[in-house]
């Protein structure tokens, strides 16, 4: 409790001696004012160095307490004030709490009852501002970070999102795997009234239908074999917040009635509980499948995707965001080379031409790891074309490069040498990162080099 600041307001000089005394005896910092007007403008002008409580004087001269206590709340919402006031003045003091006071002190008070309420104030400030803090923190771990959309294409779609997160209307994410769904779901929670609750996500894909069950509905104690205590499920811990269900095509049959019933009445039953529970909950579900094939075909309920699909949004993929390309592998880059303290800080024009010809089957997950593999593989600040995996900067390429005998094609053994030749070149004689071009172990092309005779120094061998 020590090294707390409390303002006191008070027209009654000898109120201000006995409190000053008695606080300061308690080892709190204590400045007091005899004039609301002088406390206002303290308030308003100190920014930094703001009390921690106000003990504020119902009946005064120049403004009454009721009306100090309006500004008050105006300049510092969240400052615990305590109204003192004396007999007759009750009603005033019940006003008072209306307008936000924590309590009130009857004069004359004992300085046992002082020191309690100075307490009880206190604690509860630190427990706001550990509040403030815990949903400061929870934001910063849902910030998906910045959503790179050069293109119209997601552009588009962060439009969408950004217009649909303040509503609580189901969302539905389609895309193929790695296009960023869970990224974009983060983003509507971001931007949505629920932003400073806890962000919750489950990838209905990873657990076995018992499991996924469990830990949707949590279960009650006595369950099954091992539910030794009651356990909370996501549903529960998702009350009044999002819940992110991650690939909502693979959940069962059984599962999607019950997911239904949350979604239409707001309850539900706990694994093995008779008795219903309500919660509030935003949900936002994404699948990399073609669910009115699968409501065609009978695999998913068809009242089921109406109710998650109120708002529908199709992610591009990654083939189809060519102008973002550019942007999102320097962000990841970025990313990386922070992560993994790595010295390399720019990407060449032509690693970056080859990233746009790549078809990206992995989409953005497969771009991340390609950056983050080419930091790793890269020789000083600049990640080149060399450090890329064949498939997208086109190593071997065997029919424009591969030397030919009078228009005949060569032998597989020249194609190869030569091959290997271009990724010793490419890399200039750096053994491991030719070898991870050419997608063979060191080992191989080690013996390969010797094999062919190219470690010599006559003339045709590679330095």
């Amino acid at each position: 409790m020590l090294d707390h600041l409390i303002y006191i307001c008070d027209d009654e000089d000898g109120m201000l001696r006995y409190l000053r005394k008695m606080l300061t005896g308690q080892g709190f910092s204590v400045e007091v004012f005899s004039s609301p007007l002088l406390l206002l403008r303290n308030l308003e002008e100190s920014a930094e160095d703001t009390p921690d409580l106000l003990l504020l004087d119902m009946k005064m001269t120049e403004m009454d307490g009721i009306e100090t206590l309006r500004r008050v709340r105006a300049l510092q919402p969240s400052l615990c004030v305590v109204m003192m006031t004396g007999h007759g003045t009750i009603d005033s003091a019940v006003e008072a709490m209306k307008l936000g006071a924590f309590d009130y002190l009857t004069k004359p008070f004992p300085q046992e009852k002082l020191f309690a309420v100075v307490r009880h104030c206190l604690e509860r400030s630190e427990l706001l501002e550990e509040n403030r803090t815990l949903r400061r923190e929870i934001r910063n771990q849902d910030d998906p970070g910045p959503i790179i959309a050069e293109g119209d294409a997601f552009r588009e779609v962060l439009d969408l999102a950004r217009r649909v997160a303040n509503s609580d209307s189901s969302v539905l994410i389609l895309g193929e795997s790695g296009t960023g769904k869970e990224v974009v779901a983060r983003y509507i929670h971001r931007n949505s009234a629920r932003a400073d609750r806890r962000f919750l996500a489950i990838n209905c894909a990873a657990l076995a239908e018992t499991l996924l069950e469990s830990q949707l509905f949590g279960h009650v104690k006595g369950a099954f074999t091992g539910a030794s205590q009651a356990q909370k499920g996501l549903l529960e811990e998702a009350n009044d917040s999002t819940l992110f269900l991650d690939e909502i095509g693979d959940v069962s049959p059984s599962l999607q009635a019950k997911l239904l019933r949350v979604l239409q009445e707001g309850e539900f039953l706990p694994v093995g509980g008779t008795k219903p529970r309500h919660v509030d909950v935003r949900f936002i579900a994404a699948t990399n499948k073609d669910l009115e094939k699968e409501v065609a075909e009978g695999r998913f309920r068809e009242d089921l995707f109406y109710r998650l699909n109120v708002i529908g949004l199709h992610l591009p993929p990654l083939r189809e965001r060519v102008e973002d390309i550019d942007s999102l592998a320097r962000h990841f880059l970025k990313k990386v080379t922070a992560r993994n303290n790595s010295p390399v800080r720019h990407i060449d024009p032509q690693a970056i031409a080859a990233l746009q010809a790549h078809d990206w089957p992995g989409n953005v997950r497969e771009l991340e790891n390609v950056i983050e593999r080419g930091t790793i593989l890269a020789e000083g600040e600049t990640l080149t074309v060399a450090e890329l995996p064949v498939k997208i900067n086109q190593l071997p390429r065997p029919a424009p490069t591969v030397p030919r005998a009078g228009g005949n094609p060569v032998s597989l053994r020249e194609a190869e040498k030569h091959q290997i030749v271009l990724a010793l070149e490419r890399t200039g004689g750096n053994k491991s990162r030719a070898a991870d071009l050419l997608e063979i172990t060191r080992k191989t092309l080690a013996r390969k080099i010797k094999e062919y005779g190219l470690d010599s120094n006559d003339g045709q061998g590679v330095p």
